[in-house]
């Protein structure tokens, strides 16, 4: 074959028909060979559905009904699923014929994405590409440690920043790590508490604080004026502050990144992901200042000190780039500002009118809803007795009926936690607020009069037990 032939498609291969002829085995498949809890939980609550495709913030099952998606992957599908000009960057990429991953080269497509990403971010000056949050992370740690020559790392609690080794050692929930010591010799400090910040910066040894401007379990932002504080103790003590927005950065709070919500805040390095990836290639990003770059690669010796065999592959870059462009040419920022603020304003509004509804609260696109203890004694024994069988049982229920009678896709934020975390694709609009508002009126309408969503819940329990025999 010449070289300006095109290559015939190999034989033997056909993932359309690979998919029609065993897609249907996908829980099995998940039982027999993956996690096997996955499989397990899925069933127990009702939530095998089998999706067919996904458009926008919907996915469509084999019957065609329409599904809200308002978890959009954890944040990945910021754009909604399947945006056309992501995929056509990815057909492009492909069709290019790219020599890609050399190693020995210097290929234009990164050098594009992170001119376009600090663009956002004036005050940092060069980037790191992995692939996934915690990769991100994993970078911010090791950089800071090294820039410093210092060894210890402090975190919030309830912090959630990955899952490897490393971040996991800067994880605030003690459920992710649990029984996979011993770790880095990091340290927790209350969440927005500067006077422990202060406290643990006096001994002399901290490289940085590692803090999520809006925390991803718990949806609580730091309070006003912490991160410049904070940023003012740090460099005080010549330690650095790590802005974690693998969850809250590219859009989702209203701003390009949240720490940009407090005037003045510019943190040494800033992790990024999730929906840098337009939902398809998985990428991360570590943005920093060039004085922490220069310690770390400081002579040819140290050229691959730090790297990541798939970081910056050619269909990352492009989904990335297509990415920043699309949120330019849609407004996305702008429209994740002003549909938050309706559908957090639409849902604080509840709080006067159902006592079980205890707190909205968030930024953009990212909310929390918080539920507690009612007033009335009718529903306080009620909730005491769900409180007595697990904590976050009641959260869990109003996420079983959203999907059941309103097919809205939502889940718990955390464990033993009694709130909901939304955060849909940042393309939304007043359709699905409206959608959303009005079936999780419906729900707590329910719950305030009597005991019709916990006698739902088990219905769906006991049908899926017995399903789960058949």
């Amino acid at each position: 074959m010449t070289s300006d032939e095109t290559p015939t498609p190999p034989e033997g291969f056909d993932l359309g028909a690979l998919l029609k002829a065993r897609g249907g085995e996908r829980y099995a498949l998940q039982n027999r060979y993956l996690n096997p809890q996955l499989n397990r939980m899925l069933h127990t609550i009702g939530f095998d559905k089998v999706y067919e495709r996904g458009s926008g913030p919907y996915l469509y099952d084999t019957e065609g009904n329409e599904y809200l998606d308002m978890l959009a992957g954890f944040g990945v599908i910021a754009l909604g699923r399947n945006h056309p000009v992501v995929r056509q960057a990815l057909h492009e990429v492909l069709d290019l014929e790219l020599a890609d991953l050399v190693r020995f080269t210097c290929e234009p497509l990164p050098g594009l994405l992170a001119e376009q990403l600090l663009s956002y971010t004036p005050h940092l000056d060069r980037v790191f590409f992995g692939n996934s949050g915690t990769e991100a992370v994993e970078t911010a740690l090791k950089f800071a440690r090294f820039a410093t020559g210092k060894p210890r790392i402090l975190y919030c609690e309830h912090a959630f920043h990955g899952l490897t080794t490393g971040s996991l050692s800067v994880n605030g929930e003690s459920g992710f790590r649990d029984g996979f010591a011993p770790l880095l010799p990091d340290t927790a400090i209350p969440f927005g508490d500067l006077a422990a910040l202060d406290r643990e910066l006096r001994r002399g040894d901290v490289a940085a604080l590692i803090v999520e401007p809006i925390q991803g379990k718990t949806v609580h932002a730091t309070p006003p004026g912490y991160l410049g504080a904070a940023q003012a103790l740090l460099h005080k003590h010549k330690a650095l502050l790590i802005a974690d927005e693998v969850q809250t950065g590219i859009g989702r709070t209203g701003d390009f990144f949240a720490y940009q919500n407090e005037p003045g805040v510019e943190p040494d390095l800033v992790c990024a992901a999730k929906a840098l990836s337009g939902g398809y290639i998985p990428v991360g990003a570590t943005l920093g200042k060039e004085w922490i770059f220069a310690k770390v690669y400081s002579s040819m010796d140290r050229v691959l000190v730090h790297s990541a065999s798939f970081g910056s592959n050619a269909q990352a870059m492009a989904a990335g780039l297509a990415t920043l462009r699309v949120i330019e040419d849609e407004d996305i920022v702008a429209n994740a500002r002003r549909v938050g603020d309706s559908l957090r304003e639409q849902l604080a509004a509840l709080t006067d009118r159902y006592e079980l509804l205890s707190e909205v609260r968030g930024r953009g696109l990212m909310i929390g809803i918080e539920f507690g203890r009612p007033r009335s004694l009718r529903l306080r024994t009620s909730w005491a007795a769900l409180q007595a069988a697990r904590v976050g049982l009641f959260a869990q229920m109003v996420v079983v009926a959203l999907m059941h009678r309103h097919r809205i896709l939502t889940q718990v934020s955390g464990d033993n936690l009694e709130v909901i975390k939304l955060i849909p694709s940042l393309t939304i609009g007043e359709r699905e607020v409206d959608l959303f508002v009005s079936a999780f009126t419906d729900i707590l309408d329910d719950a305030h009069r009597g005991t019709g969503l916990m006698s739902d819940f088990g219905r769906v329990l006991i049908k899926q037990a017995v399903a789960n025999r058949s």
